[in-house]
């Protein structure tokens, strides 16, 4: 959500902001809206001030024995009137937040401009990619030649963009969650969560996934919405409170499902593993001091490619330009694992400034010691990792030439000491 009184004193520098994002300027309708909500405030305050000045002449007069009809039509009026004018002013004020609340973050000065991801800047690259002498193959035809993935029985019972994992590689993918919540927890320091996969819409509204993206998510006969990110449920921890700066920063992780439309997707990668309906991720969130978030933003991003290190695998991280940034973010970093079968860079990560955009939506403020104001606080979020695709860097990165995967040495105290998977198994 943005500060309409950063609107009201900045309408250039925030036009300026969404022409970065590909949106034509609206200040000056926002402001004209704003004009009238606050010109409806003030014509309602002095209609009531009215009402009860009436009302006390009414008695007073009453008391003396004199007619107070005149007065009594007068109060009849302005109740009419107070009523229209209340109505206007929540229409107005409707149209305000509705404004507010579909126009995504402005970008960060430092975000680099662009229309779409033909624009994002390559900041490093770490790791070289292995030379295989032998042809690699893509993850599908690697898991469906050990007989352990099955897309097709998947289908049969739920459509597509669904996969059946079985014996080791089930067993491999929650390997790499287990290594990948340890590390967060035990090395970098968040506190593992176990949140709700179901929630309100409250929730999704705070972190900018309503109303605008409703068709990218499920929701059920009774409400809910099922989570496309632990980013929902981990940040709305905090939504309604004022927070200790002492407390600051908090940082929360969480293994979950996450389910997505993919309505946009449709033609994208149809086949394998990379885009379905329902994943598992380990997300990151952390809450922080506004002086602080550019920092834990590196460091967010560091924790992300922890994994990635420690499972040996060729990466690249691009900041995303503003054409190609997610709608509550400010700033935002992916981390793109190599895919040997695929001869590219994927993303697996996005780690992400949202700045104090989703804190103004959730209404999440800290006060300091002896303050009597408060701020809003910083939110950020990343993935650390998404599961289903690092299980697809594994086996297109560690594959050998008669189909086997060996595992990754930091999974093998996950796998009972297996060093192997091969179609004998």
């Amino acid at each position: 959500m943005h500060d309409i009184r950063f609107i009201r004193e900045n309408p250039a520098s925030f036009d300026a902001g969404l022409a970065r994002r590909g949106i034509d300027a609206l200040a000056a309708r926002i402001l004209d809206i704003d004009r009238r909500w606050r010109a409806g405030e003030t014509a309602l305050q002095e209609l009531q001030a009215r009402r009860n000045e009436a009302s006390r002449e009414i008695g007073l007069i009453k008391k003396q024995g004199g007619s107070v009809e005149v007065l009594l039509d007068e109060v009849s009026r302005l109740k009419d009137q107070i009523a229209l004018t209340e109505e206007e002013g929540r229409t107005a004020g409707r149209e305000l937040e509705t404004i507010l609340s579909s126009l995504p973050n402005l970008p960060a000065p430092d975000a680099p401009d662009g229309p779409d991801e033909t624009a994002n800047v390559e900041m490093r690259r770490v790791g070289t990619p292995r030379v295989l002498d032998f042809a690699p193959l893509e993850h599908d035809a690697l898991g469906e030649r050990l007989g352990l993935m099955d897309f097709a029985t998947a289908a049969q019972m739920s459509g597509a963009r669904f996969v059946v994992l079985k014996g080791p590689l089930a067993r491999l993918e929650r390997a790499l969650a287990a290594f990948m919540l340890d590390l967060q927890t035990g090395t970098n320091g968040y506190l593992e969560v176990n949140p709700p996969f179901l929630v309100k819409d409250e929730a999704l509204f705070g972190t900018g996934q309503l109303p605008k993206f409703g068709e990218d998510l499920f929701r059920t006969t009774t409400g809910h919405w099922l989570i496309p990110t632990a980013e929902v449920p981990l940040t709305n921890l905090v939504a309604g409170k004022i927070l200790d700066e002492s407390a600051l920063p908090l940082r929360f992780t969480a293994l979950t499902p996450c389910f997505r439309s993919e309505a946009g997707a449709a033609g994208k990668d149809t086949r394998g593993m990379v885009r379905q309906h329902q994943f598992a991720k380990v997300e990151m969130v952390c809450i922080t001091h506004p002086d602080q978030s550019d920092a834990e933003h590196a460091r967010m991003t560091a924790c992300a490619e922890a994994v990635l290190k420690r499972l040996d695998l060729p990466y690249r991280v691009v900041s995303l330009c503003c054409g190609d940034m997610g709608f509550s973010a400010r700033a935002t970093f992916d981390i793109e694992v190599w895919l040997p079968g695929q001869n590219c860079y994927r993303e697996i990560s996005s780690c992400s400034n949202c700045g104090d955009f989703q804190a103004r939506r959730m209404n999440t403020r800290f006060r300091g010691a002896g303050d009597k104001t408060t701020r809003f606080v910083h939110t950020l979020n990343g993935s650390g990792l998404a599961v289903g695709r690092t299980l697809v860097a594994v086996l297109e990165n560690y594959q050998q030439a008669d189909g086997s995967i060996v595992v990754p040495e930091a999974l093998r105290p996950y796998m009972g000491g297996l060093t192997r998977i091969g179609a004998d198994v």
